[in-house]
């Protein structure tokens, strides 16, 4: 070797374990990061969540989340690189190496590894993507909506992310390479990053602050707009959340420094416990990470099994087969026709009910929104026709319910679920009604609602009254229910596919809408010669789903068609194939984030071997058995991985019930929530039979790094 850059290279290949653990952990950020945001980009994903809804919005909450770890995950990676080419680095310089030569040598590496690492990253983002999907249709669930398609676009969340990790490689080396003391460059290696003395008492304080931090986050958007009228920017509701973020890292940090044993036993654990406290930083940053990962994985991941569990109560507890309606003007199956598809597929109709419905104006509050530099005010007004409802009469609501209810004249029920929850769902109290044909109007006073959920959002009237109201009605303002069930409902799944597509076929264009479109505010917005904002048009230029008759087992179709019938054995047996894409959704960015923290913990994990070596070669020198070595590396790897799975699981699973029990009016669990997170509970199984199947194969590989045998 003649020239500086051949003993460069010389050490490179001796040292290629430290290039190598830096360009996996950039090309697993780049490709993670990939595959997110193609996947969350996808037309196929953005046809199906709904602009502005929860579902999207969870999405990209949790795609946060995952860039926030990539990135301090590389940046550690990037860190710890430095630290172990530091003292080839300062005997370059003490032999007289310039620091021009050191700069571009390590420029050309950075260079190959940054720039060949994040493009590898992003051009595999997308094939993986697509395998992972391809996998969940091949062996989970395959539908119309489920292939998939990238938008080009996607790739600038990647781009950005690539140009974060190299221009974060770059700034680190540079400040590398300004270092002027040789004497500590050679020793950087072996400095260890301990952290100060840290009270016990932070760990019950910062249990205390991450309960508050969910409380405080999840509540006080509700106080701004409820209370303060007043939407605030979604960074001001972020705040909120700071408490438990720093309650997260007070109990990390208490863990990392003191544990959580006290009395004599703290010394049994006394030399692995000092090896986390010496590694500390870098330790409790990466649990930090690994925390907010596993939070945001289970979050994902419970879509699935709270969306399933509560589905298939809603669907078993329906006290009738089958339902469907529609508007008067509308030549829909009658009761013959419906008996001659039930006769052949061989299927006993054991009752049936049919009966008329109005549709009426009601009065109401809206919202004046008022845009600021501080986020959107409002204020209310009253007004007399708001928009437009069902009404029954009270017998023919009893009729078609079973149930004898008995309605005051001048009074009016809404009916709200069997639980008598979604409140918010099912209209609010009407107190002043008209007829959208004749004029006449009535003053009615609100009663206790009625519990029924297959009339969710509907009301019930006295009989006179009913009668008075919607004299004159045209058929454009009347509707019909239609109430039935079966011998065998188990086996009626062709007959419930015929008539399903007999009621679609015989729907005209003219209700061909989504149920977010309204009678009464379409008259309204005529006869104000204005375009009413959820005609079809103008729902589909702002992105709201437009229902399709050729799109008829699409999730979109079933899910807002606005005359969508209600058969149970139609929507137990297709859910899955419905939801395809929320579910698989869901299931993918779990499946990213699980693997990110695996990687992450491996990676750290590894590096115990690679930073501790010398000490435990020391040990064993001082005459440390095999079992004693192996309690310390069980003792520091149990850790890395116990710690935060137990923190994030915990807090994940607090702060989702903390959401069911306030998700409702009133308040409390339904038996479909009660289901669902009882599934997540085996999910959570199953994942930390998992994590643990990973940490103890982790552990194997340290052990053998450091020469330990059990």
């Amino acid at each position: 070797m003649k020239t500086f850059s051949e003993v460069y290279a010389a050490l490179r290949r001796k040292n290629r374990g430290q290039y190598g653990l830096l360009a996996g952990c950039c090309f697993f950020s780049v490709l993670l990061i990939t595959a997110y945001a193609c996947m969350m980009r996808s037309p196929t994903i953005l046809t199906i969540l709904p602009e502005g809804g929860d579902s999207r919005k969870q999405v990209v909450m949790v795609f946060v989340l995952a860039v926030l770890g990539c990135a301090v995950f590389t940046t550690y990676a990037a860190g710890l690189f430095f630290r172990q080419k530091s003292r080839e680095t300062g005997i370059f310089l003490a032999l007289g190496a310039s620091r021009r030569q050191l700069r571009h040598e390590l420029g050309r590496e950075l260079a190959l590894i940054s720039f060949g690492s994040c493009a590898a990253g992003a051009v595999l983002g997308a094939p993986l993507a697509w395998l992972i999907w391809r996998g969940f249709r091949l062996f989970l669930v395959d539908s119309q909506e489920m292939p998939l398609r990238f938008d080009p676009q996607a790739y600038l969340l990647a781009l950005l992310f690539s140009a974060y990790v190299i221009v974060m490689l770059f700034f680190l080396a540079a400040r590398f390479i300004r270092r002027t003391n040789i004497i500590d460059i050679v020793q950087e290696s072996h400095k260890s990053e301990p952290i100060r003395a840290v009270p016990r008492w932070y760990g019950p304080a910062g249990i205390l602050l991450m309960l508050l931090g969910a409380v405080l986050g999840y509540m006080m958007p509700t106080f701004f707009i409820r209370v303060l009228h007043w939407y605030a920017p979604g960074a001001v509701d972020a705040l909120f959340y700071l408490p438990a973020l720093a309650g997260l890292y007070m109990v990390l940090l208490h863990t990392v420094v003191n544990g959580w044993r006290r009395g004599a036993n703290r010394y049994k654990h006394i030399i692995s416990n000092s090896m986390m406290k010496f590694q500390g930083r870098q330790t409790v940053r990466n649990m930090l990470v690994m925390t907010l990962l596993i939070a945001g994985a289970y979050f994902a991941s419970f879509y699935s099994p709270m969306l399933s569990g509560s589905s298939e109560i809603t669907y078993t507890s329906r006290p009738i087969d089958f339902e469907y309606h529609w508007r008067a003007d509308q030549s829909l199956p009658q009761r013959d026709e419906v008996q001659t598809l039930a006769d052949e597929a061989a299927v006993k109709i054991t009752s049936w009910a049919q009966q008329s419905a109005a549709v009426l104006g009601r009065d109401g509050t809206y919202s004046i929104e008022n845009e600021t530099s501080f986020g959107t005010t409002y204020t209310t007004e009253y007004a007399k026709i708001l928009s437009g409802s069902t009404f029954f009469s009270e017998s023919a609501y009893n009729a078609l319910t079973g149930q004898d209810v008995d309605i005051p004249s001048g009074a009016c029920a809404n009916i709200v679920d069997d639980e008598g929850g979604t409140r918010y769902l099912s209209g609010g109290d009407a107190t002043h009604l008209t007829n959208m044909v004749t004029g006449a109007e009535m003053d009615v006073t609100p009663l206790e609602p009625l519990c029924y959920t297959m009339l969710l959002g509907c009301y019930v009237l006295d009989d006179a009254d009913y009668a008075v109201l919607t004299e004159g009605l045209t058929d454009l303002w009347r509707e019909e229910y239609v109430f039935f069930n079966v011998a065998d409902v188990g086996s009626s799944y062709p007959f419930a596919k015929a008539l399903f597509d007999q009621i679609v076929d015989r729907s005209g264009p003219e209700v061909e809408v989504g149920d977010y479109y309204d009678e009464v505010e379409a008259s309204l917005a005529a006869q104000a010669g204005e375009p009413y904002r959820y005609s079809p048009e103008e729902a589909a230029s702002r992105g709201l789903f437009a229902p399709d008759y050729d799109d008829r087992d699409s999730s979109g179709f079933r899910s807002y068609w606005k005359y969508m019938p209600q058969f149970r054995i139609l929507d137990q047996n297709d859910f899955t194939t419905t939801m395809a894409v929320f579910l698989m959704l869901f299931i993918f960015i779990a499946v990213v984030c699980f693997a990110a923290v695996i990687v992450i913990a491996f990676t750290r994990c590894m590096t115990i071997a690679l930073v501790n070596a010398r000490v435990y070669d020391d040990l064993r020198h001082l005459g440390a058995s095999n079992a004693y070595l192996f309690r310390s590396v069980r003792g520091q790897v149990s850790r890395v991985f116990l710690v935060p799975a137990l923190v994030g699981t915990g807090l994940i699973w607090i702060f989702y019930m903390m959401i069911m029990y306030f998700n409702g009016e009133p308040i409390g669990f339904t038996r479909g929530e009660l289901a669902g997170m009882g599934a997540c509970l085996a999910v959570i199984a199953a994942v930390s039979v998992l994590l643990y199947v990973v940490y103890r194969i982790t552990r194997n590989k340290v052990c053998r790094a450091l020469q330990i045998h059990r």
